[in-house]
């Protein structure tokens, strides 16, 4: 594994290549104090990882990853900065990490290690609901289709509820927003849970939905998710999270705003 790193303080700078060196993973180290020199190199060679610092003179970490992204797409970024208030700008470059200084060694392996392991594709559990970007629920990998988006809405709304039950007239009133809850719209929406419930048991993972007096909701502890790894403070969940949830629902934005305050306030 080849990883550049560019930071102006030079004391810095010698010190993270060190530790890098140190890493069994790591067979070459490259360093820059300059960002402008770091670009013109990877113009010409190739990298695995860069470790950049944020606020630098004549261009900033941000922008340079930016410019690296363009040159190198598959090159993983990590952020080493003693600022967090960085980190959503981080997020929207999809940054594969990031460090606030002091840095520490374990902390860095940490954060290299799991840039790697996200190049490799990944080993989804048996049940898996992905909801950072857009909503999906996986069964062995593979995504599986609803016939009705709105039955795959009502899933991703359960989803976003955590395990608790929601009164069928709050699901519609989430999912049709202003339409009103009369006989038409109840028969409706009998048909989304409907599909919802078939489709689930079609794929063998029927045991995830559940209707009890009136109120639907999921079981959480019988499928893997992003978002619950994320409220547990999973390392890797909140480093794959990039800035979006659940894209395609207005709903999702109030979790969203939730999730970026918790990681601002970190």
């Amino acid at each position: 594994m080849k990883i550049i790193c560019v930071d102006d303080e030079k004391l810095i700078l010698q010190l993270v290549m060190l530790m890098c060196e140190q890493l069994p993973q790591v067979s070459e180290v490259v360093g820059f104090s300059s960002a402008l020199e770091a670009l013109e190199y990877l113009k010409d060679n190739s990298a695995d990882i860069a470790l950049l610092d944020i606020e630098m003179p004549k261009m900033n970490g941000i922008t340079l990853a930016v410019k690296i992204k363009e040159l190198q797409p598959k090159l993983s970024v990590i952020f080493l900065t003693g600022y967090s208030h960085y980190a959503l700008d981080a997020l929207k470059i999809h940054a594969s990490g990031y460090i606030l200084k002091p840095i520490e060694k374990d902390r860095l392996a940490e954060e290299i290690n799991y840039a790697m392991s996200a190049k490799e594709p990944p080993a989804y559990p048996h049940i898996y609901a992905k909801t950072f970007g857009e909503f999906d629920l996986l069964v062995d990998g593979s995504p599986v289709h609803f016939p009705r988006s709105k039955a795959k809405e009502l899933l991703a709304y359960l989803v976003d509820k955590q395990g608790a039950g929601v009164k069928r007239k709050a699901a519609f009133a989430a999912l049709y927003e202003d339409a009103i809850y009369d006989r038409k719209m109840q028969n409706s929406f009998n048909v989304i849970v409907h599909c919802l419930k078939t489709v689930l048991a079609e794929h063998g993972v029927g045991e995830i939905f559940e209707m009890n007096t009136g109120e639907l909701r999921v079981n959480p502890t019988l499928f893997d998710c992003d978002l619950y790894r994320l409220l547990q403070g999973d390392t890797q969940a909140v480093n794959a999270y990039r800035g979006e949830y659940m894209t395609a629902y207005y709903w999702a934005n109030l979790t969203e705003s939730f999730i970026d305050n918790s990681l601002r306030n970190e």
